[in-house]
């Protein structure tokens, strides 16, 4: 059991990384417009993007959801 939780830790954090690319403007990162999120290359691109949340999900979660609470409020007032 205790084999698998690595693996499962960085697996998580590929589809986390993979299933938030086109919304970077929540944690902070990439431009305001999901529209444009594909046009980045190199550290600003998507490759960089899931690397940093295979390893770094735990954070980027709580990050993310910190930014979900910014645009809300923002948009209530």
């Amino acid at each position: 059991m205790a084999d698998l939780l690595i693996p499962a830790f960085l697996a998580t954090g590929l589809l986390f990384g993979l299933a938030t690319y086109r919304h970077r403007h929540l944690f902070g990162e990439g431009p305001p417009d999901p529209a444009h999120a594909d046009l980045a290359d190199g550290l600003k691109g998507r490759t960089f993007w899931v690397v940093l949340c295979t390893f770094l999900w735990p954070l980027q979660l709580v990050g993310g959801l910190h930014g979900l609470w910014r645009v809300r409020a923002a948009r209530r007032h």
